[in-house]
């Protein structure tokens, strides 16, 4: 009787965690096929179809693009997930697009977030800009950029409540 079965799979049907302990460093552009957990500091880009944690003494710099993204660290760069959850002392600096966005009260967020669904931003493109300028001011009924800027409020307020 062998230890090693013949009809034993090579392939597991679970999937693989791959863990950067606390005291190393990577750079470079990574791809996991599972699980991920930072510990250490990584700089480059993450790219997994599963889950990416990054753990109290971890730090991440770079682009990370994962199903569901946990921090509990600090986070620099940009994101794309399904969902974003920072946590308690996770610290995230990033331009994010993601469906689920969660911040724990003790944690911490500077940076843009918006919907997948949603469009980019608005932005001119280098040619022509004068012309679509004019041609936008034109449109929302104001004579020149100058007005539509001036016509803007100082201040703006946002709260909780829908209108």
């Amino acid at each position: 009787m062998g230890i090693i079965k013949r009809t034993v799979s090579a392939k597991s049907n679970r999937s693989a965690v791959t863990i950067i302990a606390e005291g190393n460093r990577f750079y470079g552009d990574t791809t996991v096929s599972g699980k991920m957990h930072v510990d250490g500091f990584l700089e480059g880009t993450i790219s997994s179809s599963d889950d990416i944690s990054i753990g109290k003494t971890g730090v991440v710099s770079g682009r990370i693009r994962a199903r569901q993204l946990f921090v509990s660290g600090v986070l620099e760069g940009d994101v794309i997930c399904e969902e974003l959850h920072i946590e308690r002392g996770g610290k995230v600096r990033a331009n994010a697009c993601c469906q689920i966005f969660t911040l724990d009260p003790q944690g911490c967020f500077l940076g843009e977030r918006r919907l997948p669904e949603q469009p980019q931003a608005f932005s001119l493109p280098n040619d022509d800009v004068p012309g679509r300028v004019e041609r936008l001011t034109e449109r929302l009924g104001f004579d020149s950029g100058t007005e539509l800027i001036d016509s803007l409020p100082d201040r703006i307020t946002l709260t909780g409540k829908k209108a």
